[in-house]
Parts: C-alpha cells; structure tokens; sequence
C-alpha cells in the first residue's frame, strides 16, 4: 500500500485550527503529515503556500504557539506528525530546545530543506538521535546517484524526491519524470522514496507512486485551506478521494 503525506502550514485558515486540520488529515485515511513552520521568506515554496506562510505569520504563528497546540492533540493524532521548516527560525528557537521540544509534544521527524548535510553529519545529527527524531533530505532529479546515496544515508523515515526542480505547486511539473523514477528505484536506497511537488489528485499520486513507496501533497491541500469557507468538508473529501 502506498503511503500518503499531507503537507499543511501551521496557522492558516485561522491560528488555532491547527489541531482540526491535524485530525481531519488522520480521519480521511492519511498515513503521515507535514506541518509547515511558517517563515517570513519561504524561497522553496511557490505562491500558494508563500501566501499561507503570511497569512499565518499575520494570525500570530510562532514555533511556541505550534508546539503548544501540537501537545493538545499529542494523544488523539497518532500518524506521524513531520515538522517541516527553514533552518533560521529553528536556530533561533535552539536546536536542541526545538528537538526537546518536538519529543515532547509527539513529533517524529523533521525536514529542513536548508540544513546542510555537512552540517547534519558533523553537528545536528547526534542531537536528533539523542531526542528520537527522524531526518529527512531532499533529492532532485539533478542530484547525482552519488550524491543521493549520501543523502539517503544521513535520511531516517523517508527520502524525500522532489519530482522536479521548481518550487512548489507549479502547474508544469513533470510528474512522471521516468529515468528519474527508474533511477531512483533501481538504488536499493535503505529508506522509502516519498515524490512530493505537483501532486494534485488521485491520477498523478498513483503515476508518480508507481515505482516509489509514497507521495507528498501540499500545495493542493493548502489551496482548499485558503479558498474554501467549508475547507472541512473539502479537505476530507480530497484526502478520501486520493487513497
């Protein structure tokens, strides 16, 4: 069965609907989430989760206020729960307070696109051990096999592949990057492949999961969050309608 991880950004539509939206990913048949840590300059991302990125900053989101909200729903949200963010506002927060942290209030992962491997490898990696936390890198279809094995065993969880080299959410992503997928599954890599940019319905999760073990969608679920009065309903039927 292939796995489905759903990307969404603490802090929108509203501050406090973090713990909603966490239970309705896990109630419509998700295996795992990402949750964004909002950030002043999301350069990865394209304009949908950028605008949730300011949208959310504007209701107040902080890290503090996420972890807060992230301890409410500890017992009931029982998927993996993968924070997702930039280095800086991490850094600032602490590293090893923000992974204490994470521990804490039931988090099982982290993905910080910006974090180099050097970094991870010399410094990072043995707090995010200490503390439990998986880690997870990103791979493009221009990382070099040599390069994509290293990553691969830094990562924990997952190896994210990002499904071409563009920012989120664009509406030419070339999904079905074949030599890449053939690459990718002929590595014998220790951790699952997880595909992630430009995933928006049912079809292209089931092309781009037909040679790895599962795919990320993010843009597509923040955009019925920012567009929709009744993003409740919208949301379960999307998830429900993907697996």
């Amino acid at each position: 069965m292939k796995k489905l991880n759903i990307y969404f950004t603490a802090g929108v539509p509203n501050l406090n609907d973090t713990g909603k939206i966490a239970k309705l990913i896990q109630d419509s048949g998700a295996d795992m989430m990402e949750i964004g840590i909002p950030y002043s300059d999301p350069v990865a991302d394209g304009s949908v989760i950028q605008d949730a990125h300011t949208l959310a900053l504007k209701n107040g989101m902080s890290i503090k206020k996420l972890f807060d909200q992230l301890l409410e729903v500890k017992e009931s949200v029982t998927i993996p729960k993968i924070l997702m963010g930039y280095f800086n506002p991490v850094l600032q927060f602490g590293f090893e307070n923000f992974c204490q942290k994470c521990a804490e209030v039931g988090v099982s992962g982290l993905i910080i696109p910006d974090l180099p491997p050097i970094e991870f490898e010399t410094k990072y990696g043995k707090i995010l051990k200490k503390y439990n936390l998986n880690f997870t890198f990103l791979v493009t279809p221009e990382t070099s096999e040599e390069r994509i094995k290293y990553l691969d065993s830094l990562s924990s969880g997952f190896l994210y592949a990002v499904s071409s080299s563009s920012t989120t959410g664009k509406e030419n992503v070339v999904l079905k990057n074949e030599d890449y997928l053939n690459r990718l599954a002929s590595l014998n890599l220790k951790n699952p492949v997880f595909i992630g940019f430009g995933i928006k319905n049912k079809a292209d999760f089931e092309n781009v999961t037909e040679k790895a073990q599962g795919g990320i969608i993010g843009t597509a679920f923040v955009k019925i969050l920012l567009e929709n009065e009744d993003w409740e309903t919208k949301g379960k039927v999307f998830i429900e309608g993907i697996k």
